[in-house]
């Protein structure tokens, strides 16, 4: 691509949450330039009427389309609902050069465990598709790309300093907290119900478990033995995870900080915070509004316990999708991106 060329891309189910920040994100992109936004429900309306978020956009004129109107782009986000890419994935690949998915129709590799969570997606499923987590990944050269759930991303960056360092038993369990945002459009729960409340969502056999189980294995060789467990948070915007995990004999709190000092040296959306107040350990209001991560870890008496923060519709879901696009196409990781929350 020349200096001044622009990367033409497509948002593939543009109305929900992830796809409404997908267009924030592009249509201010210095290189980029989202040119079909596509809704089945929407199609022929303006994307301003349609998201009432975007009505304020560069953009917000921009028709809704059908997603077999599809001509050819550089680029194509999909944020679908499960069970669609896989029907319509060969139709998407030939036109767009590079597909990089939000949804979760191809992240697990193991058949059987797609057609337990994910069974909307089974009959379509195909493999190999990569798993794709900027940090920890070389720059795929594959044509689709999948990219991690907003709670796998949090526990994902939780973990790994600790077992790519070799420093706990495999024994893990995590604890998930995600804001209403998380659950879409389709969510049904009262908001008389989720605001001053926090309840389990679901405590056993969520989709993430396999996902994470298997991203930390792939990237550390050390399989986990995970309880995954997920939790409503009465917020909008967010997720944190908090894991706990049993230090091996010859560690302790000093190979912890080493790790993770090591592990995101070089990594300019995930930070390590801590210290002795707890203000300075990660939380939702230092990084809802960025693509940030924060890490953090405290050990003491053979135990440790690991927590991230992020936003879920950035660093969970937009953002990071943004910032792949970034590297795949050799821009800079942060170009058009936000490392600075809203405050307060």
């Amino acid at each position: 691509m020349s200096e001044n060329d622009k990367v033409k891309v497509a948002v593939l189910g543009a109305s929900g949450f992830i796809g409404a920040e997908l267009i924030r994100l592009l249509a201010a992109h210095p290189k980029a330039e989202p040119v079909f936004l596509s809704s089945q429900q929407y199609a022929g309306r303006p994307l301003g009427q349609v998201v009432s978020g975007l009505r304020n956009s560069p953009v917000a004129g921009r028709r809704m389309r059908s997603l077999d109107e599809l001509t050819k782009v550089d680029v194509a986000f999909s944020c679908l609902p499960g069970g669609v890419l896989p029907k319509v994935l060969d139709d998407v690949s030939a036109e767009a050069d590079l597909v990089l998915n939000l949804g979760g129709d191809y992240r697990l590799h193991d058949a059987a465990e797609v057609a337990e969570h994910y069974p909307e997606s089974a009959a379509g499923w195909r493999q190999p598709i990569p798993y794709y987590v900027p940090e920890f990944c070389p720059r795929p050269a594959e044509p689709v790309v999948n990219l991690p759930g907003c709670m796998a991303s949090a526990a994902i960056y939780a973990l790994y300093p600790l077992f790519a360092a070799g420093l706990v038993e495999p024994r893990v369990v995590v604890d998930a907290k995600t804001g209403s945002s998380g659950g879409g459009h389709g969510g049904a729960e009262h908001p008389a119900l989720r605001d001053g409340n926090v309840r389990a969502h679901k405590l056993h056999g969520h989709r993430h478990a396999p996902e994470i189980r298997q991203a930390i294995g792939e990237f550390t060789g050390t399989t986990p033995d995970l309880q995954f467990s997920a939790f409503s948070l009465p917020v909008v915007r967010g997720v944190y995870a908090a894991a706990y995990t049993w230090l091996r004999p010859d560690a302790g709190a000093p190979e912890v900080r080493r790790a993770y000092a090591k592990a995101y040296a070089d990594a300019r959306f995930v930070r390590v915070a801590g210290g002795r107040s707890p203000m300075a350990l990660p939380m939702l209001k230092t990084v809802n509004g960025s693509n940030t991560a924060e890490v953090g870890a405290s050990a003491e008496g053979g135990r440790c316990v690991a927590v991230a923060a992020l936003d879920n519709l950035l660093k969970g879901g937009a953002g990071q999708a943004v910032q792949a696009m970034n590297l795949i196409f050799g821009f800079d990781e942060g170009l058009g991106l936000a490392e600075v929350g809203a405050w307060p």
